[in-house]
């Protein structure tokens, strides 16, 4: 399953508000009907401690413009998706949803092509 990002300072109610969050939203982003989000899947999401905000990581497959028509289009959904939080999730703040690509998966990505291209030139 998806990998969680965590603060440097961890609470046990904050890890579980976590992991609540990421499945509802994976549920319901799969259920998303914008042609523009691709393939894609949900890496993490950190609530702050106050559940004023919650960030939000992915990635996705596909090209530069696939990655930049996803992100417009979760940037769209975003009302969407935090109303359906609210209504599954009872917290005393609904958190404002922040996307953000998971640089973890990007920076992999780039480490991988980096490598193809050094064995591209042995060959």
């Amino acid at each position: 399953m998806a990998r969680q990002r965590q603060p440097t300072k961890q609470y046990p109610r904050s890890a579980r508000v976590n992991e609540v969050v990421i499945e509802v939203l994976a549920e319901e982003v799969d259920r998303l009907s914008d042609p523009r989000v691709g393939f894609m899947t949900l890496t993490g999401v950190v609530v702050s401690t106050d559940l004023r905000h919650a960030d939000v990581y992915y990635s996705v497959l596909g090209t530069p413009e696939q990655r930049a028509d996803t992100a417009d289009g979760l940037l769209a959904a975003r009302a969407h998706l935090r109303s359906v939080l609210g209504r599954k999730v009872r917290l005393k703040y609904l958190p404002e949803l922040r996307f953000h690509e998971d640089p973890g998966v990007i920076n992999g990505e780039r480490v991988e092509s980096i490598i193809r291209e050094m064995h591209a030139g042995d060959a």
